[in-house]
């Protein structure tokens, strides 16, 4: 008969398989921990005409199912906690007019300076605050007026490479056409151009409705179009929204590439 010598050597060995076993069996950390989502605070108000909690409506349930952690509030109080905002991935603003605290707006813009994302639509994040020359560099622009009111007019896309805008043609609107005041260093990814049928001064010009751009260290996403909750029932105007809040969150995408119409060519 055989005899199995258990000998300091073999036990070491067996000890060695069971653990990798164990191990290969047993589910792993991460698996058991999943890593934390992404915090998103979408505070909305302002001008009721606007429609600031239908529109963020149909984005927050969006968003969650994205993975983020969604906060939605309706109280620029929000921006108090400077610890809390900083922890965020996404700051989605739906406020029209309005006005902002000298202690709100610092926390607002320190929380995107320092590398929170910044997103929004129509006036809910270019027509904010119209006392406060700062938080209107930070966004990239602000709203002058929509000549017309609501009309037809088509949405031109400019960067058809660009992540945000890949797979999307030109589109038509039915809606206030915006006329902005734009920094010149935002990057413009989509325009629209003003018929001149209602202010023959204008027509011909050529307007930014999509651009996006850094303050600090964070993104800064902005949209024209979205005057009311249906708006976004065109498609790409949706898309377009969708998209840029992932970016700005810098879930897709790298930084900008300022447009800059006013930089000298090259050799001039």
């Amino acid at each position: 008969m055989t005899r199995l010598v258990r000998t300091p050597r073999f036990l070491a060995a067996l000890g060695v398989l069971v653990l990798a076993s164990a191990w290969a069996l047993a589910p792993a950390a991460g698996a058991r921990q999943s890593a934390p989502k992404k915090k998103v605070l979408i505070v909305w108000g302002g001008w009721a005409g606007h429609q600031p909690k239908e529109t963020v409506d149909v984005f927050a349930p969006w968003l969650a199912e994205q993975g983020f952690d969604v906060e939605v509030s309706n109280s620029l109080d929000s921006y108090l906690d400077a610890a809390k905002l900083k922890g965020l991935s996404l700051i989605v603003q739906a406020v029209t007019m309005g006005t902002i605290t000298p202690e709100q707006e610092k926390g607002l813009r320190g929380a995107v300076s320092s590398g929170v994302g910044l997103a929004g639509w129509h006036g809910g994040l270019a027509d904010s605050f119209r006392a406060n020359p700062e938080y209107e560099f930070m966004v990239g622009g602000s709203w002058a007026a929509h000549p017309g009111n609501i009309l037809d007019y088509t949405v031109t896309i400019t960067k058809r490479d660009d992540p945000i805008m890949k797979g999307l043609a030109d589109f038509r609107m039915r809606s206030e056409q915006y006329y902005m005041l734009v920094d010149p260093g935002v990057e413009v990814l989509a325009t629209t151009t003003f018929s001149g049928d209602t202010l023959p001064a204008i027509k011909g010009v050529v307007m930014p409705v999509v651009w996006r751009k850094l303050y600090g260290r964070g993104r800064v996403f902005n949209s024209t179009l979205g005057h009311v909750a249906a708006d976004f029932n065109v498609a790409e105007a949706k898309e377009i929204m969708k998209r840029g809040m992932l970016w700005a969150a810098r879930v897709t995408g790298d930084d900008p590439n300022p447009t800059n119409p006013y930089r000298p060519a090259v050799g001039r």
